[in-house]
């Protein structure tokens, strides 16, 4: 059943981990962050990925391990990247509802501390706001639902992502 798992995307910041443990308590499902799975299969830090195999060798690591996930009754937080991915997300939109919690640029540089540190994939001489304006119109094209996440609690976007996916 497609509705069996629900695959957040957005960017890194957006709230997908701690929205999708929330959401996963909530639905009695499991939870599932996708960054968590490729560093355990490939035993390293998404930082130390991105400097070992560089952006785009990380980006089809991202990709093969999303296409190849067998998920049932999930909630799955993805990397912010994901959708780079074009057979990771036709996989997921084949197993699961993509919603995409989108947060305002403003609220993203917030929100994030050091970019390298946490594994965000930018190629060279990128800024933050040149990523997020190149990744918007992705979140749109892939997502089943749109979650506007700006000014809201946790249980606010819970509670909607519960509500319009049943």
């Amino acid at each position: 059943m497609k509705t069996d798992n629900i695959i957040l995307i957005g960017m890194p910041g957006a709230g997908k981990s701690t929205v999708g443990v929330v959401l996963a308590k909530k639905c009695g499902c499991r939870f599932l962050d996708s960054d968590l799975v490729i560093q355990e299969q490939q035993g390293a830090l998404l930082h130390e990925l991105i400097e070992r195999f560089g952006t785009d060798g990380f980006l089809e690591i991202e990709n093969q391990v999303n296409a190849s996930l067998q998920i049932h009754k999930t909630i799955l937080a993805t990397g912010g990247s994901a959708v780079y991915g074009n057979e990771a997300m036709a996989h997921l939109k084949s197993i699961g509802r993509v919603v995409y919690l989108q947060l305002s640029y403003e609220q993203i540089e917030q929100r994030l501390g050091d970019l390298n540190e946490r594994g965000v994939a930018l190629k060279d001489g990128q800024s933050l706001h040149d990523l997020y304006e190149e990744r918007i119109p992705l979140y749109e094209r892939y997502a089943d639902l749109t979650i506007p996440c700006d000014g809201r609690s946790i249980r606010e976007i819970v509670t909607e992502i519960v509500t319009r996916v049943r």
